[in-house]
Formats: structure tokens, sequence, C-alpha cells
């Protein structure tokens, strides 16, 4: 076993705790409530249906696909399938979120709880605990560079399918996040589930940092967003955990927030506050009957898993 990794500060060692939450865009070739295209590099607002640009009245219909490659995915991560889930209404206003709300899955998503192994350079290996995998909609992109003073949105990704696999807080060094990121890319690719291109965006992640003395409980966590390669991620705990012992060793606290990854500076910096579940109004689309799906469904799935690298 390994030395763990610890950050030595002026008042001794402290642990990094580290949960991670990858974006996997879904392998479809339409939208997750719409029949409008998932294409990469088509001309700018081609691909998008009155559903996704929040047109009255429009309403959504599940993508069938979309469902079977997230049971796929759950199954791949050894993680309980739920048959029930529900599509929930996420309010916040953006401007490249032409409804001004994301349908997610909140108290009810599709899958469960799962694991993965990851394998480390020392030659040990660690299970890390996965608490969920919902799947909700893409937003659309805000364009900056087309003039100094005015946002240009393209909504040609606004609607698409993504999964969100939420890990447990179980890492507890940049080493443990890096194989894990890649390790989950690796089975998402095998199961064809999502094609793991990070330089196209489509696997993101957003990377939760806490510090700690070892054994104490759990300190206050930033949310790195959208961390889109698996150097950056190993290079946004790194700063960022020192940053926060830095903070904590001068008398100071920690404010739960979300932040941005610079990777000309390798620092992070404020985004803004970290909203918490309530600030998003949560309720069951309305729009959206509960997904239900059978046994068969999932055993079906299940029979067509490709063997998995050390499954």
């Amino acid at each position: 076993m390994s030395t763990p990794y610890r950050i030595k500060g002026q008042t001794g060692e402290w642990e990094v705790v580290i949960g991670l939450e990858v974006h996997a865009q879904i392998n479809s070739e339409s939208k997750l409530f719409s029949g409008a295209a998932v294409e990469f590099g088509s001309e700018t607002n081609q691909n998008v249906s009155f559903v996704d640009a929040g047109f009255p009245g429009m309403l959504p219909v599940i993508n069938a696909r979309c469902i079977e490659q997230a049971v796929r995915t759950g199954l791949g991560i050894k993680a309980q399938i739920n048959l029930v889930s529900v599509f929930d209404r996420k309010n916040y206003f953006y401007a490249d979120l032409p409804q001004g709300y994301q349908i997610s899955q909140y108290l009810d998503p599709i899958v469960g709880k799962g694991e993965l192994i990851v394998d480390l350079a020392d030659g040990s290996s660690k299970t890390i605990g996965i608490t969920r995998l919902h799947v909700e909609q893409d937003a659309g992109k805000s364009l900056h560079e087309h003039s100094p003073k005015y946002t240009f949105i393209d909504l040609n990704r606004a609607g698409t399918g993504l999964m969100e696999i939420v890990s447990e807080p179980d890492m507890r060094s940049p080493e443990e996040a890096a194989a894990y990121v890649k390790k989950l890319r690796t089975i998402l690719m095998y199961l064809g589930t999502c094609d793991g291109d990070m330089e196209k965006g489509n696997l993101r992640c957003d990377v939760n940092v806490s510090v700690r003395k070892p054994g104490d409980e759990f300190g206050t966590r930033c949310e790195i967003k959208n961390v889109n390669s698996v150097r950056f991620i190993f290079k946004a705990i790194e700063f960022e955990a020192t940053r926060q012992v830095e903070i904590l060793e001068a008398g100071g606290k920690i404010n739960q927030e979300t932040r941005l990854f610079d990777s000309t500076t390798g620092e992070t910096r404020t985004m803004r506050s970290k909203e918490d579940a309530h600030d998003y109004r949560y309720f069951p689309d309305p729009d959206l009957l509960p997904l239900v799906i059978t046994q068969k469904f999932v055993d079906d799935i299940k029979a067509t898993l490709p063997e998995l690298p050390d499954a």
C-alpha cells in the first residue's frame, strides 16, 4: 500500500476528500425529448425542434434509446436499476436554457447505487461507490466570440440526452480521481453508451473538493464545474486542495461555492455561490408520466452486454 496523499501545512497534514459528477452525452441519433438530430459540428441552430427551443405548448416525448443506454450503463457499473423513475423540472434562469428549467431526475433516478474498481499506479486497487445515475437534458451553448457587446446562443446541444453519474466522496487523491474518470470513460466506450470524447465536451466532470485533518468530519466543499480533461482534473484538485488548506490555516473559512478551473494559469476561481437543491425548486414534470420499465427490458439489455475491462 502506498503512503496516503497528504497536503503538508503549518499545522500538520491535511487529507483531501473528492467526489465527482460525470456528465456523459448519451450515444443516440436524436435528443432526449425531441426528434432533433444529435450531430457535432453542425451549422449553428440547425438541430433544434420546437421542444428544444421552449416553444409554448410543445410536449416532450421520451426517447427510448436514451433510456436503454442509461440502463446499459447502470448494469456496466454494477448498479441497481430502478423500474420506476421520475423526471423533474430543475428551475433556473440561463440564456442558453430556453424552457427556463432543465428536465432532470431528482428524488427517483433511473439508476441507484453502484461501484467502480480502479487500479492505482502502485498496483493496489480501490472500490469507489457510485451514488446514482440520472438522465437529464443538456443546455445550449453561449457564444461570446462573435461580438464584444452581445452573447449569441446556439441551441444545437439543447435537449441532448446526458447521463449524470455521481460518485460517493470516496477518493482521497488526485491520482484516484484521475483513475476513476479513466476507468469510467473506458466502460462507457466499451458499452457504446458514450463516445467519451472530452475534447468535444461529450464527457465533462464537476469536481467536488474539501479538506480535513485525517479522521475529522468532512469539510465544506467547493465544486469545480465542467473540467474537460483528466490532466486538468488532476491539476484542479491539487490547486483547490492547497488553496483551501492555506485559507483554513490562516484562520479563514471555506465558502460553499462553484468555481471554474483556468487551464492557462492552473488555478481555480470563483464563479458563483453554490446552490442547494431547494434553490432549484424541483418538482415532477407535469408533462411526463413516471417512467416505468419492466424487469424483462433490463434482462434483455443485460444479455447483450459486452465483456468489460477486468469484469
